[in-house]
């Protein structure tokens, strides 16, 4: 499998320069910045959320966790981890587990991180176990200028 066309879609309707970048197939993301030599807090990991409003997507650096109880007390009510069906309707077109951070091309709210806002550069999951995305951290902040921002996440 490759790129999904609503991400590459969504992608270029922002006028966001990218590229993909080829991997082994991996499904964690610590295997993957290992794998394709990317430092842990560049690989942009996203967390999908359920509440009592609907679907949130949290977006992280992949050495952290989501920090569910910072995350509930930003949206006023308790958030719980999507469960893996949750996820593969929502992200009809992308791979079981490969859920991508542009989240916004499926009609999610997405929230940042702060640690990921003034990167040099991101990666993240392509919707597929075998691509990653690249771009400029400028580019990233751009794609994801509508979204709120926040410390989210925590140490392992």
């Amino acid at each position: 499998m490759s790129m999904p066309m609503t991400i590459r879609e969504y992608l270029r309707a922002c006028d966001i320069d990218f590229e993909e970048v080829p991997h082994p197939r991996e499904v964690t993301t610590s295997r993957i910045a290992q794998q394709a030599h990317i430092a842990g807090n560049q690989l942009a990991k996203a967390v999908m959320l359920h509440g009592d409003t609907g679907y949130r997507l949290a977006v992280l650096p992949s050495t952290r966790d989501a920090d569910l109880e910072r995350l509930s007390a930003l949206f006023h009510e308790k958030v719980e981890l999507a469960s893996e069906d949750e996820i593969a309707d929502c992200f009809k077109d992308c791979d079981p587990g490969a859920t991508t951070p542009v989240g916004q091309a499926y009609g999610l709210q997405v929230y940042i991180d702060d640690l990921l806002r003034h990167q040099p550069d991101i990666y993240f999951e392509a919707g597929d176990h075998e691509t990653l995305v690249h771009m400029s951290g400028s580019e990233f902040d751009r794609l994801m200028t509508a979204s709120p921002h926040g410390q989210i996440s925590r140490h392992h």
